[in-house]
């Protein structure tokens, strides 16, 4: 039997505490900064996060190391034009491989963001494994959070303490959810990112995307688009799309 590493906490009261009102942060994100085109303030040595997000990152890290575990960041804030690099790559990948465009992009956006649409590009977000653990040659894979595997224990300290520093699982193994496949490595401050995904929310995604002219982009219809957006953007942990703030 699979171990369920989602453990449902209710976190309002954490988030209560944790939070600034939503009238201080609405109008602190521009669309640029929402889609990895701004040159935002960004915290920290191999990895980069807002302010607000560094800090409360630095004090998880302060209590896992305690407990025995090195947090090592795998990935943070990418800009438009390294996700970009990201999509460029896989696709020129995959098509040589001998998927069909659209196969292409499919087999793409099981893991990976359009560009313009990531998480990574709000400086809130955090890919994350054990660094005091075995590193196999492909660490994020979900196999390495479960059973025997290298990081099986950090995730069952990050299932209990997390929430806690206002960090919280996006892509959960709920199994009702769709869009982007499980990751138990990816979380996100919850304190910015909640406010944040709220003004993402008020940008034409339709239009960006057409006029982005990524490769591969000519294969985006209307439908794949809007299923993109409405599994991949926001089918994620409800924890961190709160309507009602």
């Amino acid at each position: 039997m699979i171990r369920r590493n989602f453990i449902e906490i209710s976190s309002l009261g954490i988030l209560g505490v944790l939070m600034p009102s939503f009238s201080i942060l609405q109008s602190k994100f521009s669309k640029d900064d929402l889609i990895g085109k701004s040159d935002i303030p960004l915290f920290g040595d191999t990895y980069k996060l807002r302010k607000e997000a560094h800090e409360a990152f630095l004090k998880m890290k302060a209590a896992a190391s305690k407990s025995g575990f090195k947090i090592k960041v795998v990935s943070s804030y990418r800009s438009y034009a390294h996700q970009n690099q990201i999509w460029d790559r896989k696709y020129k990948k995959f098509t040589s491989e001998g998927l069909s465009p659209t196969e292409a992009i499919n087999k793409i956006v099981e893991y990976s963001t359009i560009p313009g649409t990531s998480r990574h590009h709000w400086g809130t977000d955090l890919d994350i494994v054990d660094g005091n653990a075995v590193q196999p040659k492909n660490l994020l894979l979900t196999e390495n959070f479960e059973g025997n595997g290298p990081f099986c224990k950090f995730k069952e300290w990050m299932d209990t303490n997390a929430n806690t520093f206002g960090f919280f699982l996006v892509y959960t193994n709920k199994e009702d959810r769709k869009g982007f496949k499980y990751e138990p490595w990816h979380y996100s401050y919850a304190p910015l990112s909640i406010y944040m995904l709220k003004e993402y929310q008020k940008i034409n995604i339709v239009q960006e995307l057409n006029k982005a002219k990524l490769i591969g982009s000519n294969y985006f219809t209307e439908k794949f688009i809007n299923q993109y957006i409405k599994n991949n953007i926001l089918d994620i942990n409800p924890e961190l799309f709160k309507k009602n703030i």
